[in-house]
């Protein structure tokens, strides 16, 4: 214990400097604006953003990145409450009971309690990750190539599973992302693979354009026919005050809302946005009430929106403790690091202290900073909502290609960029969901080098992945995984996604 208060000091040593403060704070202020904007969410925002960290310390590089994704998760329920618009994916279920207080006349307390619930279940889980993380990372460190190997395919089909849809959609995602993170220079023989003369291309395709165009270009083109919403409400400060009541209605959701969140959180897949749903479900399912619920019960706001946040925490332990991202959030976050020249993985927390307990302790800071702009100023960051969707867009588009161009200055990342937008758009209109393809193409090179350097240890056998226990453990949960998911083509009837909405969430 003594250790861990000794790192968090030097956390604290590093969070609190001007520098890592001011873009800790711009961090929150942007993911906050994110996550109220329809269409956009955490994913399109850190993607839009990343561009613009190359050039920083690699600390504040992902301090910036992280107090974007949390600070999107915030936002994401001021539209849901006040307009029945989810700003992101994980504030759906807010919609319900959040839009249902505004017609009553509570939106200030919805709004409150949202903001509450997101600050208790942000604290209570950098707490679980302070502690979980290093010990994670001591274990992972006997992992060999075979185990790596085992544990990254594991991922694939835990993500494949959890994200729910089909699972046959999301697997072919995952192999485009794979084949597209083979193009480049083979790091082992020197030789370049697919890349048809052009040079550019010798580095392989970059997570940036690629990031930006599936997941900023995509979602302006799926949003930008769409009306403009009616203009929302602005509950004033005295508004925003709970009933007692409310508030000890609410101790209990915020408080499972947490450790589900943070649970599911560490799981590969859409973390974020099951927590949501399954939240939902268990505050419905325990409430005396649940009449209630879909009529603005304040249960149903506590709950998701303290899973959502936790969640996004919890995904945290992997992306630092193992290398291994939970999704494309997290996938993008981790390129950031990446273009840094830090390698992450087991090794990281003890090769780099100062970024990792710097990073746990800014988030302690960044909770605070998102506590008071989302109460207070929430009639500030409301106005955002009345910019027409004619001046919004053009702007995010030159955004976009000035962010694209400046990493390289190459006009073929440009080009990348718009191909995967278009690409990406036309992926969500058929039913597809490209976020594996970015998880793919970061993925791609770790996965080849692990099943490359297991082969170089065994002389060429594929023996060597069934020898190691950690290894087939992987393999069989992977292939549990496999049948369950074909398991609703041969036998009639739902699986458990369905029961959460997950089987809609594509």
């Amino acid at each position: 214990m003594h250790e861990v208060m000794n790192n968090l000091l030097l956390g604290f040593s590093v969070a609190l400097q001007p520098s890592v403060l001011a873009y800790a704070f711009a961090g929150c202020v942007i993911g906050t604006l994110v996550g109220m904007l329809p269409g956009l969410g955490p994913l399109a925002g850190i993607s839009l953003l990343l561009p613009a960290t190359f050039g920083l310390n690699p600390i504040v590089a992902i301090v910036l990145l992280a107090g974007v994704y949390y600070g999107a998760m915030y936002g994401g329920s001021t539209t849901s409450i006040l307009m029945r618009i989810p700003g992101e994916a994980a504030s759906v279920m807010t919609c319900i009971d959040g839009y249902a207080m505004t017609q009553r006349g509570r939106a200030g307390p919805a709004l409150a309690i949202a903001a509450i619930g997101s600050f208790v279940a942000g604290t209570l889980s950098v707490l679980a990750l302070m502690l979980l993380a290093p010990t994670l990372a001591s274990f992972a460190l006997r992992f060999g190539p075979p185990e790596y190997t085992a544990l990254l395919l594991m991922g694939f089909f835990v993500l494949s599973y959890m994200s729910g849809g089909s699972m046959v959609k999301t697997l072919a995602m995952a192999a485009v992302g794979l084949l597209l993170g083979m193009i480049g220079i083979d790091a082992m023989s020197g030789y370049t693979r697919f890349t048809y003369g052009v040079l550019d291309l010798g580095d392989g395709i970059g997570i940036v354009p690629v990031a930006v165009g599936m997941f900023g270009l995509s979602e302006i083109l799926l949003t930008a026919g769409q009306a403009m919403p009616p203009p929302p409400q602005k509950p004033t400060l005295r508004q925003l005050i709970p009933s007692r009541d409310e508030m000890l209605l609410s101790v209990g959701p915020i408080a499972r809302g947490s450790l589900v969140g943070f649970l599911i959180g560490i799981i590969p897949g859409s973390a974020h946005i099951i927590s949501s749903f399954v939240s939902y479900g268990i505050e419905r399912r325990m409430s005396r009430h649940p009449e209630r619920f879909g009529h603005g019960a304040i249960e149903g706001v506590a709950g998701p929106e303290s899973a959502n946040n936790a969640a996004a925490t919890g995904a945290f332990v992997p992306m630092l403790a193992l290398g291994i991202p939970t999704g494309p959030i997290t996938a993008v976050m981790l390129a950031a690091i990446m273009v840094h020249g830090i390698s992450p993985g087991p090794m990281l927390i003890s090769e780099q202290p100062e970024l990792f307990w710097g990073f746990v302790a800014s988030m302690y800071v960044g909770n605070v900073v998102l506590l008071i702009l989302n109460l207070p100023l929430v009639g500030v960051f409301v106005n955002l909502l009345r910019i027409p969707y004619a001046y919004l867009y053009p702007a995010i588009l030159c955004f976009c290609i000035l962010g694209v161009y400046s990493v390289s200055n190459s006009l073929v990342d440009v080009w990348i960029m718009l191909g995967m937008g278009a690409f990406g758009y036309g992926l969500r209109k058929m039913g597809f969901e490209p976020a594996p393809i970015a998880l793919g193409i970061i993925l791609s090179p770790m996965l080849e080098l692990s099943v490359r350097q297991s082969l170089a240890m065994s002389g060429g056998s594929f023996g060597i992945f069934f020898d190691r226990p950690l290894a087939v453990t992987m393999f069989v949960i992977a292939g549990v995984l496999v049948l369950l998911a074909l398991k609703p083509l041969v036998f009639k009837g739902r699986d458990w996604r369905s029961g959460v909405g997950l089987d809609e969430q594509a």
